[in-house]
């Protein structure tokens, strides 16, 4: 199933990326280095991104801090779907992504083997990546966008959960779960997670069938935080709604989600003409942590801002622009 979706990924490369890569997110602001310093003067670097809020906050948080360094930079962050970004970055029509390691893994590289440590998956990923495209997967940021399970905080203090095995350890009928269709049927998704949990779905000791919600990916987060129809729901675990919705995400004891470990990745010829490109995007790295992300992500989706403001605001607060 993971192989077909990757062949189909390719199917909608090639029936997209030929009508062009475009940003349809807008452009970036302007800024310089604190120092004035402009290590990538006469660089000329393509940045993209994918569409969805984070990986466009992502690109245009790399454009500002690449042009501000130097950089005559062509924003095409917030392409429409994730196939031609990536398919950009392979046929050198772009420069600059960020990447998730977990994506990589599975949906382009069609891995099915369970990685559960960052680093090692990371240096995997990294690897064939640079051996099959010359793409450089540069040391990965602080924050792991993953799937994992929450609860709102009052139901967490109440039933006394802190991680999935605390979950597990529940009466049956506390054990409820709101996921989305996606999530329910991917292979390693809610049921192979509950057999991991030693829960298994639909057997009476473990999660009766009736004790499962399937709903839009969106309503999950409303729903967990009302605590109605279901104690726990599938989130990601640096979208905003965390924590605007006052949730609390459950350790995963038993590390069964693959990480997607946020990783800046640069075209190797790219990076070979233009070393200082390294530690750049590392600056940024270090300073991006889920919670970092959680907050950034609410300001646009749930604040209302322009992607190209938070991350203008976000990288002069840091001292990083001026």
């Amino acid at each position: 199933m993971i192989r077909l979706r990757a062949f189909l990924a390719v199917l909608v490369v090639l029936a997209v990326v030929g009508c062009g890569l475009v940003s349809s997110s807008g452009s970036f602001r302007h800024a310089t280095l604190p120092d004035g310093d402009a290590p990538l003067d006469g660089a000329a670097l393509t940045v993209t991104s994918k569409s969805f809020t984070e990986g466009v906050l992502l690109g245009k948080i790399t454009a500002t801090y690449l042009a501000a360094a130097g950089a005559d930079v062509t924003d095409m962050t917030g392409a429409p779907g994730a196939a031609p970004s990536r398919q950009a970055m392979v046929n050198g029509d772009a420069d600059v992504i960020w990447e998730y390691t977990g994506t990589a893994w599975v949906t382009y590289h069609g891995m099915t083997e369970t990685i559960a440590d960052p680093t090692e998956l990371w240096e995997r990923v990294r690897d064939i990546e640079r051996q099959e495209y010359d793409l450089i997967w540069l040391p990965p940021a602080n924050f792991d966008n993953t799937y994992a399970f929450a609860a709102s905080a009052r139901t967490a203090e109440r039933l006394g959960v802190r991680s999935l095995d605390d979950v597990a350890a529940l009466p049956v009928a506390d054990r409820t779960f709101c996921v989305d269709d996606e999530f329910f049927s991917r292979p390693d998704g809610f049921v192979p997670m509950l057999e991991t949990y030693g829960i298994p779905y639909n057997t009476p000791d473990g999660v009766p069938a009736g004790n499962v919600t399937r709903m839009d990916a969106g309503v999950v987060y409303t729903s967990t935080a009302a605590s109605s129809p279901c104690n726990f729901g599938m989130v990601y675990t640096t979208d905003g709604r965390i924590r605007n919705l006052d949730l609390r995400v459950l350790d995963d004891d038993r590390d069964f989600f693959l990480p997607y470990s946020g990783t800046a990745v640069v075209r190797g010829e790219v990076l070979a003409a233009h070393p200082a490109i390294a530690d750049l995007l590392g600056a940024l790295s270090e300073r991006l942590t889920d919670d970092v992300m959680r907050e950034l992500n609410g300001r646009v989706d749930i604040d209302g801002e322009e992607p190209s403001d938070v991350a203008y605001d976000w990288l002069r607060n840091e001292g990083l622009v001026e």
